[in-house]
């Protein structure tokens, strides 16, 4: 028996006989079945360990924008004392590739608006999301900070916690009326 198969003899053989005076009778070769393995190919779900890629964030040295900003003093019911905090804007992107960046700050009397800029780039993410980011280093009075994003917003509960709008024309008047403080 062969490995994959099955060999079986269906006829003995019989070597031909032969005569001195070259005279030769025809002979008869064996004859065999060989049935072969059935092989069926396809897939199946099983639990198997994957590898998985990590991201590890490691504090680096390198260089952020930083604003410091002194209000005038003459506005009632400002606290004064500044305090330095990062702010961070952050997205979560599907189907390509994204860029997030800050591109202005805008100051009331109680509220910093920081109006970022959402982009779409060219490279397919597949099945996968990821999160884009900006960040700066503010030191100014301690304002209540409202996130505006100029983009499309992406369909992901994530991205529920920011006001979006499609240009900087669609900005209500208060934006519109705030004071630049920083503009990349």
């Amino acid at each position: 028996m062969i490995i994959s198969c099955n060999v079986k003899q269906t006829e003995s053989g019989e070597l031909p006989e032969v005569d001195i005076d070259v005279d030769a009778e025809a002979g008869n070769l064996p004859e065999y079945d060989v049935n072969w393995a059935d092989v069926n190919v396809g897939t199946k779900t099983k639990m198997v360990k994957v590898p998985k890629v990590v991201v590890v964030m490691e504090e680096e040295e390198i260089e952020v924008p930083y604003v410091d900003v002194d209000m005038p003093n003459d506005i009632e019911g400002y606290d004064m004392e500044k305090s330095e905090r990062s702010i961070i804007v952050e997205a979560e992107v599907s189907g390509k590739e994204h860029s997030l960046e800050i591109q202005e700050i805008r100051a009331t009397k109680n509220n910093l608006f920081v109006i970022s800029t959402l982009e779409e780039l060219d490279t397919d993410l597949g099945d996968k999301t990821m999160r884009v980011q900006d960040q700066l280093e503010l030191n100014a009075p301690d304002l209540n900070v409202k996130h505006v994003i100029v983009g499309t917003r992406p369909d992901r509960v994530f991205n529920s916690q920011h006001m979006y709008v499609s240009s900087m024309d669609k900005l209500n008047d208060k934006i519109k009326n705030a004071k630049v403080i920083y503009k990349d």
